[in-house]
């Protein structure tokens, strides 16, 4: 079941298997923004990562003295989000703990994502519950949303720039192979500025658990439209492309992958959110298209 949503300016599309954002359209131009899943690169648009975000080392964790088994980026990005609550410029979906989700993840959670479009920009909102009356619950939590970059004979991947807006140098943690992190390896920047090219992305996501920037542009140097990204909340991130594809995703995490060295106990992870029974968090995350003065 797909869930439109439309303002004067914007109109967006959301699929209720995964709560997944799959179109977010400029009316005045009909330019848009999201990546449109081709499966020859990366079938995906917008998935939402939860209860983990990344890999788990050997794809297991252990709590409470017992074993679990769960993939990459876990498992709500594959299940069906009931719908909550429909508006004409906001959706809220919700996915609650289930028999099977509790063989993969031994805690009782609600989570719901709503959508809300506010003028020219679309706000995502994440709000993570603890259900339980007598237990604690560790989980993460992460974006994963694919803008699409424009590629014609009038410019290329190479054209596009990122600008962060409080860095000068990002700690990034290498995933290459393992898809673990490791020790983190710093990258200047000139002026804020990560220049875009397909090898960047060859060897996987960068990883950065201490970026300072909550504001990221996304614009080109052939003309002067751009995509303005912000998030709250999210203390990790990550930058992605699938190899040779038009698209970057910009990635806001509550958590990141195990580290190499991690011993597999969940308390012990990483980045792991703790919430006390009956504890919530929220985290957002904004984008809005227009146009910028280009940044030298």
């Amino acid at each position: 079941m797909m869930i439109q949503l439309e303002n004067e300016q914007i109109k967006a599309s959301v699929l209720a298997l995964g709560a997944e954002l799959r179109s977010l359209v400029d009316k005045k131009s009909g330019k848009e923004w999201m990546w449109q899943a081709d499966p020859a690169f990366w079938g995906k648009t917008s998935p939402i990562l939860f209860p983990f975000v990344g890999a788990l080392k050997g794809n297991a964790y252990q709590y409470e003295g017992k074993s679990y088994n769960l993939p990459r980026h876990g498992f709500a990005r594959e299940m069906n989000f009931d719908v909550r609550k429909q508006e004409g410029d906001s959706v809220v979906f919700g996915l609650s703990s289930t028999e099977e989700t509790r063989s993969l993840f031994p805690f009782d959670f609600d989570l719901e994502v709503e959508y809300i479009l506010v003028g020219a920009a679309l706000r995502v909102e994440y709000r993570v519950k603890n259900s339980s009356v007598y237990k604690p619950m560790w989980s993460s939590l992460g974006a994963h949303p694919a803008f699409a970059i424009e590629v014609n004979d009038d410019k290329g991947y190479s054209d596009y720039q990122l600008w962060l807006e409080q860095d000068e140098v990002l700690n990034i943690h290498p995933l290459q192979g393992t898809q673990l992190l490791r020790k983190a390896e710093a990258v200047p920047l000139e002026n804020g500025v990560l220049p875009l090219s397909y090898p960047l992305f060859y060897n996987d996501a960068l990883v950065m658990t201490d970026m300072k920037s909550q504001r990221i542009l996304l614009q080109n140097s052939k003309d002067d439209q751009k995509l303005t990204f912000s998030f709250s909340n999210f203390p990790h991130f990550g930058i992605w492309a699938a190899k040779d594809a038009d698209f970057v995703c910009l990635e806001p995490w509550s958590g990141v992958a195990d580290f190499e060295d991690h011993d597999g106990e969940l308390t012990r992870k990483f980045g792991i959110n703790q919430s006390g029974p009956g504890e919530s968090w929220t985290a957002e995350w904004k984008v809005e298209g227009g146009r910028w003065n280009w940044i030298d």
